[in-house]
């Protein structure tokens, strides 16, 4: 199974996952059965309770569905899995196919004044069209690093969706790239998905015809991997239907 290259996998767009290359060269072995379109919600559906919690998804392709239908993309299946757990999220999803780290953190502060209040939560995919493009990893990491601070200063905790950079950029974009995600996490005491597509990883049935992009079954996976993460770093909150607790 080989890597594609980074220049081959990009698309005019500059559209992102350029790591599901071990996808490229599976024509020979046999698809896996498609995980369910409700795989991510397979738990009891819960009554929604509770003050709103709005989340922001700021990222890339990745966020912003691209080749899926409207209510298909992942902040949308994430917020369904989130309310079957009985959350009341609602997701403003924030993605913009072919973003960058600069990108993102140039509409960041546009995107939380534009909203009445701050967010519950803010999860973030970028990252990957940087190394897409063989942008410096130092940038990338200036860029999240802005990001995690404005939003520190803010008061608002964050998801960090990790990525890892392709093998056939060397081993020292690697060594650099790497790290950067799980460093920034820890310094800013960020949620850490260590790496969002690894669902993905050999499973050529999950992702779309441009060899590119996840189908719903995939996008679905995905939130299935990492729901329960961005449940725990949503604020606390008590049940407004409980019966107050006795002195």
């Amino acid at each position: 199974m080989k890597w594609k290259s980074a220049a081959r996998l990009a698309s005019p767009s500059g559209l992102i996952l350029a790591l599901v290359f071990v996808l490229g060269a599976c024509g020979s072995e046999q698809p896996a059965t498609p995980a369910p379109a409700q795989s991510a919600s397979a738990v009891p559906d819960l009554p929604v309770m509770g003050d709103e919690l709005r989340i922001v998804a700021l990222g890339d392709s990745l966020f912003a569905g691209y080749g899926l239908e409207p209510g298909q993309s992942y902040p949308a299946r994430l917020e369904a899995a989130l309310r079957a757990r009985g959350l009341n999220a609602r997701i403003t999803n924030a993605g913009v196919s072919g973003d960058t780290t600069a990108g993102g953190l140039g509409r960041l502060d546009f995107t939380l004044n534009s909203m009445e209040k701050p967010p519950a939560l803010v999860v973030i995919s970028l990252g990957g069209n940087d190394m897409l493009r063989g942008l410096p990893p130092e940038a990338t990491r200036k860029n999240l690093d802005e990001m995690l601070g404005k939003l520190k200063a803010r008061g608002i905790p964050v998801v960090l969706m990790g990525m890892l950079a392709a093998p056939n950029l060397g081993a020292d974009y690697r060594g650099k790239f790497d790290p950067i995600y799980p460093a920034l996490a820890k310094k800013y005491d960020a949620a850490l998905v260590p790496f969002f597509l690894q669902p993905l990883l050999g499973r050529p049935d999950l992702v779309q015809a441009d060899r590119i992009h996840p189908t719903l079954a995939g996008i679905d996976l995905m939130v299935e991997a990492t729901v329960d993460q961005v449940a725990g770093a949503l604020p606390k909150v008590t049940n407004p239907a409980a019966p107050p607790a006795r002195p």
